[in-house]
């Protein structure tokens, strides 16, 4: 019975995208994008619809992504640490390694500070980040990194960064924003660059805290 009744929703939704016109706006892509920069202050219009446009959804995606990782510790914790953990030792691959953990940290803090202003943003910038720490990772030892973890609060600012970034965000969907500033310069898009910013850490933090949860556990890098 539910088979049919998927068929038919199938059926249905097919009948409406051929049978129904999709009406457009009368505005062209261009102009959309002007719109968009020129309500959000930031000539990176991604970031724009991100963090003010689609602001809600991006609310969400950041507490959907906080809850992966509190799940994949709560559901971890009660099995045995793993004994055979394994690291990268040859020298050319550490070297190389950590050259390109480097880099990707570098282009995480750009993307972090400026990914309003150009292609990339907070996501991103995590990514960039957490890619960094991965790196590292593989090449040192899982207490070391345990113990860095621990002694930068690493866990404590990752709460602290969705916390703020959850309350900045009802701020500006409740309508009180930030001037905008110059368009173009760091300081231009009102509370964007902040919201990026904390979406920065968040991720980058929060991909360091799954890598060690699976390393302990699973001995997986």
């Amino acid at each position: 019975m539910i088979k049919w009744i998927y068929v038919l929703a199938g059926l249905a939704l097919y009948c409406k995208m051929v049978l129904f016109p999709n009406y457009a706006p009368d505005v062209i892509g261009a102009e959309i994008v002007q719109a968009v920069v020129t309500d959000s202050g930031v000539p990176n219009a991604v970031s724009g619809i991100i963090f003010r446009n689609r602001l809600y959804d991006t609310i969400f995606e950041v507490v959907v992504f906080t809850i992966a990782i509190m799940g994949s510790q709560f559901l971890l914790a009660n099995e045995n640490p793993s004994c055979s953990i394994q690291r990268l030792v040859d020298q050319p691959s550490i070297v190389l390694a950590r050259l390109g953990a480097t880099i990707a940290a570098l282009v995480a803090i750009e993307l972090g500070i400026r990914g309003h202003l150009s292609p990339g943003g907070g996501f991103a910038a995590g990514v960039a980040g957490g890619t960094a720490i991965g790196l590292v990772t593989i090449t040192a030892s899982p207490d070391w990194m345990q113990n860095l973890y621990q002694r930068w609060r690493a866990a404590t600012w990752e709460k602290i960064s969705v916390l703020v970034f959850i309350a900045l965000a009802v701020i500006t969907l409740i309508g009180y924003e930030l001037p905008h500033g110059e368009l173009g310069t760091l300081a231009s898009g009102g509370l964007l660059p902040i919201l990026n910013l904390l979406v920065a850490v968040k991720v980058a933090l929060g991909s360091w805290a799954a890598l060690l949860v699976f390393i302990r556990y699973r001995g997986l890098f």
